[in-house]
């Protein structure tokens, strides 16, 4: 199944769900106030928008993740790579290295995740 798409700020709100989750719409509403500077209508329409799309259930005011933040990360690394990288992982690479200074221990995790 793919993952649906999760714009940036459906994806702040999903860091908030993520972390509370199971969690009522009551206490989304104020958990978004207080983070984002939403109105309650802004937190039900994007619960609204999630659950169309099949990112999340609201369930008799019990709102929780079907879409785990890990999946959301890769699907969207994998457009990101599609889009900007014709789907080439060395060329993300390549691009990633020569932006970021890497520890020696990091190479070496980097390393070790390549070789599993």
């Amino acid at each position: 199944m793919e993952t649906p798409k999760i714009f940036e700020s459906e994806y702040r709100f999903c860091l908030i769900l993520w972390e509370h989750e199971p969690v009522t719409t009551t206490e989304l509403v104020k958990l978004c106030q207080s983070q984002l500077g939403w109105k309650r209508t802004t937190t039900y329409t994007v619960i609204k928008r999630l659950g169309e799309r099949g990112v999340l259930r609201n369930q008799d005011g019990l709102v929780t993740a079907l879409i785990s933040k890990e999946d959301a990360q890769v699907s969207e690394i994998d457009e990101l790579m599609e889009k900007k990288f014709q789907g080439s992982l060395p060329a993300f690479l390549a691009a990633f290295a020569r932006r970021q200074s890497l520890s020696k221990d990091e190479v070496e995790e980097i390393r070790r995740i390549i070789e599993k």
